[in-house]
């Protein structure tokens, strides 16, 4: 027996004897007395000890066992107790059990019922959008229900219009009759002999005036009532002056009429030819040191001139020796030469006498002509030299030929030669008068804003649509086989609103250009009251095709017709979004019809997502018109009105081959045409450009290649690619050598790599072997096998199918066309690199590096100041912020990569020149990101560089004005006008010490103060600055020429006193009438007065003094004499012109009614008020029996009669009529059209007057919220197709008369 440490070892696991749990043993550190058997064997192995006793050894024994005992009862002890706490531990792990299970169903049902409670958010939101998605569909129904009832109701009205007008013109016929003596029996009315004699069509009213209409309705007081049914009244507080130059018109009227008709776009030159200064040089073996020196030397100097100013310059000159070549191109070149330049010494050669005989004698007004004279004392003049001079110098009878006299030396003739030069580009081609290239460059850009605000416009992208416009009305193709189209077209346009855009289909070269070309035409010349917006889409991947430009350029060309186009945004989705609204408001605003012509707007990319506005229904005087090709044509489009262009009979073949064939003097044979006809009757066969293309191959194939066999090989291709892709072969093959085949075949590559072409300056700098009259020729023949054509300075594709032609025979498709976009990059990039940063730069090398996907080098390129200064300020800016977005730099880095690279650039700056720049890149950059949205980041670009501007140049500089006035449209954005304010006046200030007080400069001052103090509600001074901008908008309009249009005005003045140098008639007349009208125009009111009485005397002459046309004749000089001030005369012809009317006409003619009222308003001018009342009273009933008592005309009578009467204080008398005019305006023209804001604003005025303040109140509050929610599209109030001229209402009384000259 042992203790309990024997009985296990440690780390063994135990059982124990009565069911519990095993358990692991472990050492007790307890002290043992030692055992007895080892005593006893240690007794054994030492030596016995004497005297030992053995009981102590029994002891021990007994001493272990009490011990042994006492621990196994502590352990049952132990044992008990642990027990018992398992056994509790495990009723506790049952109870636990159990709340565990109890928790697990709760929670259960929890999630149940959070299952419940989603699944019922779910739905709740489901149905909320479901809610939401209805309420807009709703409001968007109601809106367009709103639409479509204002569009019924404006036909409605028009339509009643246009019965009054019949009605009236009908009756104006039945006077007519009876005016010529001839009795109209009337059953009813036999007795009476009012209507004896009656006004011509020149004394009728008309509903427009335009330049056409001058020939039908000349009349001064009556043609030009701006739809004159719904002409409302002018207010107080109206920007336009009542007293207007013309009976019927204000001043304002007038001049927003000659913008109308007068076209408004940038002005280009129209001595240069596509955009190109081209110098013909004529010289002889004698001069030729000088030419040579003038190519070396100078050539490079003009060049770089005109390229800054946004031109090409191209010197073109034929050898003398291979001149003979070269007969229809010299031709060719001389009727395209912008300034020509004859070298000449002693003898001159057969070819210099044939281009001068050309350019000299022939047309002698046609370009400037420079005449170098080289005179020796060892050399005379020859006979045929001295002859030629001799027959130049009869010729020039406008003195056009600047002569250059020169005895030294070649090389200061060559200096002489470009002194004259460059004097005639400057002033006679491009139009400046004697300002340095630099200054004239950034003058350029300066008066470009100036003219159109903060809005810039593209030159190049306009004379490029106009380009286009003119070549295909010059096409042959178009006079033929159209006629019936343009009667379709017509009908299609004349049908009542409302109408959807009108499709003109067709397949591919079927002739939709040419038919939209000569449409338009007819249309201007038919109906020049009309207003034209057209496009002419090129191919896919040009500039032309881009959306955001499109829309852009017809928005501003909109706008331009009503003087300002200031509130145009900039940002590419706003320009989307915002054209609609404009052409809702200003087709309104407009007197005529407005039609918008987009022809190939399938090219358009993504053209159904960008053109939603063609959905929706169009304003009730607006009409478009699109051109798409019938494969392409979206599937939402098919649903509208179509005319489709049917393939060409075999008549129209004919015609057209007999066409082509006529412009040489070539003829086909019989059996010729025959086959021609039974080749072109397949559907790919007989379209237009395909018989045009095959006409001038054959035609050109007469001279070099066997007519039997070409024309065999011509038939065999079945449509108009092959028959493209044999015309190139046969150019190439038409070559003298394979070298000039080869440049040819990269000429064609390269224009079908580039953006939008090539030109001719930068193919001869990517070819500098290839000579100027090689070239010239190259460029002929293609143009005759219409595979190019140049427009606006560039060599272009005529036809998309001329393009896919070149892709697939000489690019494989497209596949090598990374080589040729290379071979551009590396041409434009060296220019980059040389500082020559011209608009083609910018066009074409960030396109060419994003078309090869070489985003690092396309950052480089956008990071050049320059370039983007370009593309900015060229209007570019969605093309800008499409690169970047394609680098994947966003806002914030694009900005940041800026000012990064402005701060580079910075450093190198030092001269002034360089500092001006730099703060014109500034001002660039700030404008710039204030237009992205980014006005926190605008103001320290723009803060610079007025600090610039203010340092480099002087604190009262112009430019510190415009630094100013940007500066000031971030503040006006943050709503800070406090700021915004101070510093439009101090822009304000220095325009005007600059410029004086009648600079278009300090009208932008005053309109940007104007719509400043609009925004903070304080309308009065708005209105007051807004008037002032008005006028010096429009006298610095008449004064500098800004509408350069006027040039229109004095050719029809020229070509109309030529009609007048027969004898005396009718007719004459009235072409002396119109002439009176169109000097007035011009401001020169003695010619006018000139005209107007010679036409009264032989008006009275001819027709007698009691005739309406001598009343049309005296109201327009009683016009023109009130204009003047002198009153008395002009109050004598009113009421001598209004004594005629009243025998002529019935006593309800509206044209009396109109006499009454300007001779009331003559009147109450000059402080007569009694004498006012009853003509308008009679004007107010003349007004209702013809026009009805619920007509906007009758309120504008309504309100002049009002107006007198607060004038004369008899305040009870006027408010009915006020209340009277107000319901009638909210009846026919809407609750909230101007005009009910106008009267709102009378009413309240008159309330306050009376001491009902509490009505004043409310009205003039109506009146403020109408005004709010029409915005300032215009500088003051346009006219309107629902405006009359009418009086404005004043509280004080009239003025005292003034002193009427004697």
């Amino acid at each position: 027996m042992g203790t309990a440490s024997s009985l296990v070892s440690p780390g063994e696991v135990i059982e124990d004897g009565y069911g519990g749990e095993g358990g692991e043993a472990c050492e007790i550190p307890v002290e043992v007395k030692p055992k007895a058997r080892l005593l006893r064997s240690s007794f054994r192995r030492g030596p016995r000890v004497i005297g030992a006793s053995f009981k102590s050894t029994g002891s021990v024994d007994l001493e272990y066992a009490a011990e042994y005992e006492r621990l196994r009862k502590e352990y049952e002890i132990f044992r008990v107790s642990k027990n018992n706490e398992i056994s509790s531990m495990q009723k506790k792990e049952a109870k636990l059990d159990e709340e565990n299970k109890r928790l697990r169903a709760e929670l259960q049902a929890l999630q149940k019922t959070y299952q419940k409670i989603l699944r019922e958010k779910e739905s709740a939101l489901e149905a909320k959008y479901q809610a939401m998605e209805r309420a807009a569909t709703f409001e968007h129904d109601r809106d367009k229900v709103k639409r479509q009832f204002k569009i019924f109701r404006e036909t409605k009205e028009k339509e009643i219009q246009d019965l009054l007008r019949a009605k009236r013109d009908l009756e104006a016929k039945l006077q007519q009759l009876q005016a010529q003596g001839i009795q109209v029996y009337d059953p009813h009315d036999s007795d009476s002999d009012d209507n004896q004699t009656t006004v011509t069509a020149a004394g009728t009213q008309c509903d427009y005036w335009t330049g056409g209409a001058l020939g039908s309705e000349p009349s001064m007081g009556s043609m030009m009532q701006l739809q004159q049914t719904f002409r409302g009244p002018e207010f107080a507080h109206s920007l336009i002056d009542v007293e207007g130059p013309f009976a019927n018109v204000s001043r304002d009227d007038w001049d927003a009429a000659v913008a109308t008709l007068l076209q408004v776009s940038p002005h280009v030159p129209q001595a240069l030819w596509s955009n190109t200064v081209r110098c013909y040089l004529i010289f002889t073996q004698e001069t030729k040191a000088e030419l040579d020196i003038f190519m070396k030397k100078h050539s490079s100097v003009l060049r770089k001139m005109c390229e800054g100013l946004g031109h090409f310059y191209l010197n073109v000159c034929f050898p003398e020796e291979t001149a003979a070549s070269y007969v229809v191109e010299r031709k060719q070149e001389l009727e395209r030469s912008s300034v020509c330049v004859l070298l000449l010494k002693s003898t001159v050669s057969s070819s210099a006498v044939e281009d001068c005989e050309e350019a000299f004698v022939k047309n002698p007004d046609g370009h400037p002509l420079v005449l170098y004279l080289r005179t020796d004392e060892d050399h005379s003049l020859t006979g045929p030299t001295r002859q030629l001079l001799e027959r130049v110098n009869a010729a020039d009878k406008a003195g056009k030929i600047k002569v250059v006299d020169h005895s030294g030396s070649a090389e200061d003739g060559a200096d002489l030669i470009h002194a004259q030069l460059e004097r005639v580009i400057r002033q006679e081609l491009l139009g400046f008068e004697g300002a340095d290239v630099e200054s004239k460059d950034s003058g350029i850009e300066e008066g470009r804003e100036e003219d159109s605000g903060d809005v810039l416009w593209d030159l190049h992208d306009e004379q490029d649509q106009i380009e286009s416009y003119q070549q295909a009305c010059g096409s042959t193709t178009s006079q033929l086989g159209f006629q019936r189209y343009i009667d379709r077209l017509n009908d299609m346009i004349a049908a009542p609103p409302p109408t959807p855009p009108l499709l003109v289909s067709g397949g591919p070269g079927s002739g939709k250009s040419l038919l939209l070309s000569k449409w338009i035409e007819l249309q201007q010349k038919q109906t020049p009251n009309t207003l034209f917006l057209y496009h002419f889409v090129g191919h896919p991947l040009s500039t032309s095709s881009e959306p955001v430009l499109i829309i852009k350029r017809l928005t501003v060309k909109l706008l331009q017709h009503f003087w300002s186009i200031s509130g145009l945004s900039m940002e590419p989705s706003k320009i989307l979004e915002e054209f609609p609204r404009w052409l809702e408001r200003l087709s309104a605003r407009h007197q005529g019809n407005i039609i918008i012509i987009i022809d190939s707007i399938d090219q358009i990319q993504q053209a159904e997502r960008h053109m939603k506005w063609l959905i929706d229904p169009l304003p009730v005087n607006v009409r478009v018109v699109v051109s798409v090709n019938v494969e392409t044509c979206p599937q939402a489009w098919r649903l509208w009105p179509t005319l489709h262009l049917d393939p060409l009979s075999p008549r129209e073949v004919r015609s057209v081959v007999n066409a082509e064939c006529q412009t040489v003097d070539f003829k086909l044979t019989k059996d010729q045409e025959k086959k021609l006809e039974r080749h072109c009757r397949s559907a790919s066969t007989c379209n237009a450009l395909y018989v045009t293309l095959l006409a001038r191959m054959i035609i050109s194939s007469w001279s070099c290649w066997s007519q039997e066999k070409s024309m065999e090989q011509f038939l065999q291709c079945p449509d108009t690619m092959s028959l493209y892709r044999l015309a190139l072969k046969m150019a190439l093959s038409s070559l003298n050598n394979d070298r000039e085949r080869l440049v040819m075949r990269e000429i064609l590559c390269l224009v079908c790599a580039s953006h939008n072409g090539v030109s001719e300056s930068e193919v001869l700098d990517l070819f500098p072997e290839l000579e100027v009259p090689v070239l010239s020729s190259m460029l002929y023949h293609l143009n005759r096998l219409c595979i190019v054509t140049l427009r606006c300075g560039l060599v272009r594709f005529q036809h998309l199918q001329a393009w896919e032609a070149v892709r697939l025979e000489f690019l494989g498709g497209g596949s090598s066309s990374a080589t040729y976009r290379e071979k551009l990059i590396h041409y434009f990039s060296q220019q980059l690199s040389q500082d020559r940063v011209t608009w083609r730069v910018a066009d074409e090398l960030p396109w060419l590096l994003q078309q090869q996907e070489d985003r690092t080098n396309l950052q480089l390129s956008l990071l050049n100041l320059f370039v983007s200064q370009n593309l900015y300020k060229r209007g570019h800016f969605s093309e800008l912020l499409a690169y970047w977005q394609y680098v994947g730099k966003d806002k914030s880095c694009m900005a940041s990569e800026y000012f990064d690279s402005l701060k580079h650039y910075e450093k190198n700056c030092e001269s002034e020149e360089s500092m001006t720049k730099l703060a014109n890149l500034y001002e660039t950059l700030g404008r710039f990101l204030k237009d992205l949205g980014l006005p926190s980041q605008a103001v320290a670009p723009l803060q610079r560089s007025l600090e610039i501007r203010e340092t480099a140049l002087d604190p009262d500089h112009p430019s510190v004005a415009r630094s100013l006035h940007q500066l000031a449209a971030v503040y006006v954005q943050w709503k800070k006008y406090g700021n915004a304010e101070q510093l439009y006046k101090q822009a304000m200030e220095i325009s005007e010490n600059a410029y004086g007080a009648e600079h278009a400069s300090v009208a932008r001052e005053l309109e940007s103060l104007a719509m400043l103090y609009q925004k903070q509600n304080k309308y009065e001074q708005a209105e007051r600055l807004r008037k002032r901008s008005v006028k010096i908008r429009q006298k610095t309009a008449r004064q500098k020429g800004h509408m350069y249009g006027f040039t229109l005005l004095r050719r029809k003045t020229l070509q109309l006193e030529e009609l007048t140098l027969g004898k005396d008639s009718a007719d004459c007349a009235k072409t002396l009438n119109e002439l009176g009208v169109l000097y007035y125009l011009q401001k020169n009111l003695d010619a006018a007065k000139v005209f107007l009485t010679r036409s009264l005397e032989m008006r009275q002459r001819v027709l007698g003094p009691d005739h309406p046309d001598c009343a049309q004749s005296l109201n327009n000089l009683a016009a023109l004499h009130t204009e003047r001030r002198d009153y008395e005369t002009a109050e004598d012809m009113y009421e001598r012109a209004l004594d005629i009317r009243k025998k002529a006409l019935s006593p309800d003619h509206p044209s009396l009614a109109y006499t009454l009222k300007h001779l009331a308003m003559l009147y109450k001018r000059r402080g007569r008020l009694e004498k006012a009342v009853p003509l308008y009273e009679l004007s107010l009933e003349i007004r209702e029996k013809s026009f009805g008592p619920k007509h906007p005309s009758v309120a504008t009578a309504l309100v002049n009669l009002a107006v007198i009467y607060c004038q004369m204080k008899k305040h009870s008398e006027a408010l009915p009529l006020y209340e009277r005019a107000l319901k009638v305006y909210e009846d026919s023209l809407g609750r909230s059209h101007p005009r009910v804001g106008e009267t709102l604003k009378n009413l309240a005025v008159l309330s306050y007057e009376k001491g009902d303040f509490e009505r004043a109140a409310e009205l003039y509050k109506r009146a403020m919220e109408i005004k709010e929610a029409e915005p300032s599209l215009v500088c003051g109030n346009a006219p309107s197709r629902h405006s009359s001229s009418g009086d404005t209402f004043s509280l004080r009384g009239p003025a005292p008369p003034p002193h009427a000259p004697r």
